[in-house]
């Protein structure tokens, strides 16, 4: 009996030690997971108290570097004049001071626009550099008109086979957009459009207009034929230093020299001009004005104002409507001129 009495106690004795382990196995894994979660726990917590501590010293830095000479820096590129372009027709524009390129306002500056005819500003530019006289005789091929008529493009109204001084040509790219003097002047200039396309995009590089890409001469729409306001804004500016084009651009109305198709030469309209009632507003005066339409790219204006003594250049694009409703983009430089004209009149 007291040997199955001790048997007894010695199975309980290893039952009971079987438990402990069991326990103590369950302790040890638990203090392992608790000592595992305050490491990382504390690793956390250091590693935030760098980066907050390395944030505060940014900010502290940004305080200390602002404190006088970027203050100062700040102030200087804010806008001198505050002009609102919210509540114009035209979703894209940008207003700028012509001789220091100051932004004065924007509306989407730098969204892709389809340009349309404001093609015709980089067409014209290139035209003058690369046309050594103007007044010499350049011809305008039946070949350049065929696909000009199939795709209704607006023309000045030079004749297939016709024979026109460069000059007449130049205004009739900028006054009436006329499709077939841009033509005439690439194959002129280039031996094709193709090629003088490649002068265009290679201009746009050479004066920084990022995202703009021509595909043509004339704007006529391609899905990869595109701008931005504020590269028409780079272009216009860059324009208007040469002399010729400044000519060519502010001027109302021009009548080409008598030619053998035109014996009496025929007269060209500012397509700009043309929808205004008067070019005065109050405190300044509209100088000039390239327009430019499809039904793709709505209706753009790139313009040239003077209100006392600064010159004032806006690009606006994309405004709904035609040429058979009211002129939304030249309202809209009315809009934005008078607004700077009413700030400055002392009356």
């Amino acid at each position: 009996m007291k040997t199955g009495s001790n048997t007894n106690k010695e199975r309980m004795r290893a039952q009971r030690l079987r438990k402990q382990r069991r326990r103590r196995r369950r302790i040890r894994r638990l203090c392992t997971v608790l000592i595992i979660l305050m490491i990382a726990g504390l690793t956390v917590f250091i590693s935030g108290r760098i980066l907050l501590g390395q944030e505060n010293k940014d900010i502290i830095s940004g305080y200390t570097a602002a404190s006088e000479p970027a203050e100062a820096e700040s102030e200087s590129e804010e806008p001198s004049l505050s002009v609102d372009v919210e509540k114009l027709y035209s979703p894209y524009c940008i207003l700028e001071q012509l001789d220091t390129g100051e932004i004065l306002a924007s509306r989407q500056k730098g969204t892709r626009i389809y340009p349309a005819s404001l093609t015709k500003i980089m067409t014209a530019i290139l035209a003058i550099e690369n046309t050594p006289d103007l007044d010499q005789t350049i011809p305008l091929p039946d070949s350049l008109f065929s696909s000009l008529y199939v795709q209704n493009a607006s023309m000045a109204g030079f004749q297939p086979g016709e024979e026109a001084r460069g000059r007449d040509l130049l205004y009739g790219i900028l006054l009436p957009s006329g499709a077939e003097c841009c033509l005439a002047f690439a194959d002129n200039i280039a031996g094709s459009e193709r090629d003088f396309v490649g002068m265009m995009n290679r201009k746009a590089d050479q004066l920084g207009m990022e995202n703009t890409h021509f595909c043509n001469s004339t704007g006529l729409h391609d899905e990869n034929h595109y701008s931005t306001a504020e590269d028409i804004a780079v272009l216009l500016r860059y324009a208007l230093n040469n002399e010729e084009f400044r000519k060519v651009f502010t001027a109302s109305r021009y009548s080409t020299s008598p030619s053998a198709l035109h014996p009496d030469g025929f007269t060209f309209y500012s397509s700009m001009f043309q929808y205004m009632e008067t070019a005065q507003f109050p405190g300044g005066e509209i100088l000039g004005g390239k327009t430019g339409y499809t039904s793709e790219a709505g209706l753009c204006l790139a313009s040239l104002a003077r209100i006392g003594d600064t010159e004032y250049i806006l690009v606006t694009a994309g405004a709904a409507g035609d040429h058979q409703t009211k002129p939304y983009h030249i309202l809209d430089a009315e809009s934005v001129y008078s607004q700077i004209g009413n700030r400055s009149d002392p009356h």
